[in-house]
């Protein structure tokens, strides 16, 4: 037993030992395997030009782009995102396009960059989304925008890798000093972009102003698009004045006009299409103006003449011109159609659709246009007339008509569809017995569903009362009825309330802070007047949201920014939650973030929009002081 106990200790302690070994020998292997691993790390950052390929596809990033790409006449690129559903499904086909170009002779190489990481390709290169398709002619990109498929892309990369092969000349013009005036005064119309090279919203324009203006010029007739670099050209940028860039208008033989439409390619070419016909559309029968009287949903304006050689009519036109955003225009030679609406030549005609009607107000009002009759009259005369004494507020036609404070709002369930049409008018009726004795206030009626997000900026979203009520007062200053069962006499003791200056406003806001003496300076809704609008000094404002990534990234230089001013007693800078804050004023309009606006101290009710220029210390420094008007020390000192 004593022997058996001995070899079972001897043959443990071999298997201990062979154990021991083995973990041993897999420390060791473990231990080799890092040191090679960081070896390889260190190789990796000395070397980073170092190109590898997946699938016969070569990826680039910021550290080899250059080198890659050095020497090579020809180049495919595709910017994309790991996250990108398009970019998945494109993959495969991507890499025979790879296979296919690498048999062409000469080898045409494919690459493709992770723009998520290579930041400063996909910034050079103006990377917007994903896929985005390059082909790189000598270095200088040529921009793909064909079928994502192995035969359009590979014809064309073949067709750019010619040796003989020229990009095509821009189809937008280019004006200068020397030829803008010839260009704009011959042209029935063309559409100008005042731009700046560094603009960052320019160089997103770009691209899709010369497809616009590719796709125009085949238009019948065409229709030009041309440019200004308003940085070279500042005299012609002074001119039509222009304070941002980039700013676009049309011109109608050399008179300017402010462009309102898209900014992406399909949008401008439609919407200069339809600039490119008449202003007003004519009408050669009764039925055709009864219809719109009968249906319509806003204003009928029809001008009625003798002809088109008519001096009323040429002035008519060119009213309707500058308005045609806002208006819907008509004009006529018949008589059938001046019966109806029982006006003779020369007169413009306007008449609000039958569900507008009241006896509060006439059921048609006409000007009658001479020759000494202005564009300028005539035009006054359709803003003036535009809405009824209570009209229906909607989001299509909030920007175009209702737009003058203050605007009295009665928020309901409006329907004018034939079944709900006798509930509406029944507390319409209402507001028109208020509305006719306040003429210097606008009221409106406007379908709760609709104004959803403002009847909860009122604090009215959970009232329970079917009808509730508020006031939107200048400065985007908001005002709301307490709830209470709405009737006229309710509705006018708010009126007059507000009037004289009894009634509160409501402003969203965060808690006013109780430490306010960072570098800077933190405003809330019920704080805006006392920081911002401070009269005793200039103030920089950023307006933010806490999500966003270009927000963040520019914090450190905004803190930078504050300590650097902040000797500075007369000159505040500070920062707001856009989304957490109502902004009460008008003027500081945040659109985007970060959206940032100069105060100056004399002018609070002009603000100055940052716009263009670098987030930077830097650039943020050389805006302000531009601009500031309460600096004490010397820039220099600064």
């Amino acid at each position: 037993m004593r022997k058996i106990a001995l070899l079972l200790i001897v043959l443990l302690g071999v298997a201990h030992f062979a154990t021991v070994s083995r973990c041993e020998d897999v420390d060791e292997e473990e231990k080799e395997t890092g040191e090679e691993s960081d070896d390889e790390e260190e190789e990796e950052d000395v070397d980073d030009t170092e190109v590898k390929e997946e699938n016969g596809v070569a990826v680039l990033t910021d550290g080899n782009f250059e080198t890659f790409m050095e020497g090579k006449d020809t180049v495919l690129v595709e910017f994309y995102a790991p996250w990108c559903g398009h970019c998945k499904q494109f993959a495969p086909e991507y890499e025979k396009i790879a296979q296919t170009l690498k048999e062409n002779d000469p080898p045409i190489p494919v690459a493709k960059v992770d723009a998520t990481v290579a930041s400063e390709l996909g910034s050079r290169f103006e990377v917007s989304g994903y896929p985005t398709i390059k082909i790189l002619k000598k270095g200088e990109p040529v921009d793909y925008d064909g079928d994502r498929t192995e035969k359009a892309i590979v014809a064309r990369v073949k067709e750019v890798a010619q040796p003989d092969w020229k990009p095509p000349p821009e189809a937008t013009l280019v004006l200068t000093k020397d030829n803008f005036d010839e260009t704009v005064n011959n042209a029935d119309i063309i559409l100008v972009e005042f731009y700046a090279p560094w603009c960052g919203h320019c160089k997103r324009l770009a691209p899709e102003y010369e497809k616009a203006a590719k796709e125009l010029s085949q238009h019948s007739p065409p229709i030009p698009l041309a440019k200004v670099d308003a940085t070279v050209d500042n005299e012609l940028a002074s001119r039509f004045e222009v304070t941002g860039y980039p700013t676009l208008k049309i011109f109608r033989r050399g008179k300017a006009f402010d462009y309102n439409g898209p900014r992406e390619k399909h949008g401008i070419v439609d919407h200069m299409s339809e600039q490119a016909g008449p202003p007003s559309r004519q009408v050669q029968a009764a039925k055709q103006v009864q219809e719109l009287i009968k249906d319509g949903d806003d204003v009928i304006i029809v001008g009625v003449f003798s002809g088109e050689q008519d001096a009323a009519f040429e002035t008519y036109i060119e009213a309707c011109n500058t308005l045609r955003e806002d208006f819907t225009f008509r004009h006529t030679f018949s008589s059938e159609v001046s019966k109806l609406l029982k006006a003779s030549s020369g007169q413009v005609v306007m008449v609000h659709p039958e569900k507008f009607r009241s006896k509060r107000e006439p059921a048609s009002r006409t000007l009658a246009v001479t020759d000494s009759t202005s564009v300028s009259e005539v035009q006054d005369f359709f803003k003036k007339n535009a809405i009824p004494l209570v009209g229906h507020r909607k989001p299509s036609n909030d920007a175009k008509r209702y737009t003058n404070r203050p605007l009295v709002v009665v928020y309901y369930g409006v329907d004018f569809s034939f079944d709900y049409r006798k509930a509406t008018q029944f507390w319409r009726s209402k507001v028109l017995d208020v509305a006719k004795d306040f003429p210097e206030y606008t009221f409106a009626i406007a379908d709760e569903e609709d104004y959803a997000e403002e009847l909860k900026t009122l604090g009215l979203s959970d009232s329970g009362e079917e009808v509730n009520v508020g006031i939107l007062a200048d400065g985007g200053k908001k005002f709301a009825m307490e709830p209470e069962e709405f009737d006229s006499e309710v509705l006018r003791d708010f009126v007059v309330a507000f009037k004289k200056g009894k009634v509160n406003a409501i402003i969203k806001s965060q808690p006013v802070p109780k430490n306010n003496k960072g570098p800077v300076k933190v405003v809330v809704g019920k704080t805006f007047d006392d920081i911002v609008m401070d009269t005793k000094k200039d103030v920089l404002i950023e307006f933010y949201a806490p999500w966003c990534g270009h927000c963040k990234k520019m914090e450190p230089d905004y803190v930078a920014l504050g300590k650097k001013y902040k000797g500075e007693k007369n000159l505040v800078i500070a920062k707001m939650d856009a989304t957490a804050n109502d902004v009460p004023n008008d003027n500081y309009k945040a659109e985007g973030f970060p959206t940032i606006y100069f105060a100056p101290s004399d002018s609070k009710q002009s603000p100055v929009k940052f716009e263009g220029g670098d987030r930077t210390v830097e650039g943020l420094s050389s805006f302000l002081e531009k601009h500031a008007t309460k600096l004490s020390k010397h820039k220099d000192e600064l």
